[in-house]
């Protein structure tokens, strides 16, 4: 039978996937809620957030108690310590769908997003999408390698990140500067939720192998 301890730390790996999925329905909702001009979704993702921070404000109270009551060692000292950075970087996921939306509120009735650049935006949300729920696959199965794709994963991201920066400084771009602003921090915190879902992947493959990768 096992004690409650490894139950406790159990628990701890099913908060972190939890985390993950919300932050995933987060930025989905997020995405659709700039491409379609969506307030009230907008304002979902903004007050929905409230789960994701009390979720990581239970794993902190968890680990410290833990680390008071039973002074973990080797791979359960790795857990506890990998749990608290990946929760920090899961809740800043979720803070970053919440930028998304609040562009979209800012700007509805109007989309932020010119036609031009929808398909772009869309590739976007898909690669955050696909690499968060890579992630919380990561933390459940402790899969080295698949964490591990998440670098390569990354890599289109951060192509699309480029692709935006050249069409808004493109001598055709007509919408002028606020929109620029716009595109410029959406993407952004687009190339920023990506680096954090690497961030998650990366610390999988410490707690596994005690080593971090280059």
């Amino acid at each position: 039978m096992r004690d409650a301890y490894h139950e406790e730390l159990d628990a701890l790996t099913d908060r972190l996937v939890e985390m993950t999925r919300l932050v995933r329905s987060a930025i989905s909702r997020a995405t659709t809620a700039l491409l379609d001009a969506d307030l009230q979704l907008a304002e979902q993702v903004i007050s929905r957030d409230e789960e994701v921070n009390a979720l990581y404000s239970g794993i902190e109270g968890s680990i410290f108690d833990l680390m008071a009551r039973q002074q973990p060692v080797a791979v359960d000292l790795r857990l506890v310590i990998t749990a608290l950075r990946m929760g920090a970087d899961l809740e800043r996921m979720g803070d970053l769908a919440v930028h998304v939306a609040k562009v979209a509120r800012l700007r509805h009735p109007d989309s932020a997003i010119p036609a031009e650049i929808r398909s772009t935006i869309i590739e976007m949300g898909q690669i955050a999408e696909n690499l968060v729920t890579k992630a919380g696959g990561c933390i459940a199965s402790r899969d080295v390698e698949v964490a591990l794709e998440l670098e390569q994963d990354d890599d289109a991201m951060d192509r699309l990140h480029r692709r935006l920066f050249r069409t808004i400084l493109s001598k055709d771009w007509s919408h002028g500067v606020e929109p620029a602003i716009d595109i410029t921090l959406i993407g952004r915190y687009y190339e920023r939720y990506a680096d954090h879902a690497v961030s998650v992947a990366r610390d999988v493959v410490y707690l596994v192998t005690g080593t971090r990768p280059e």
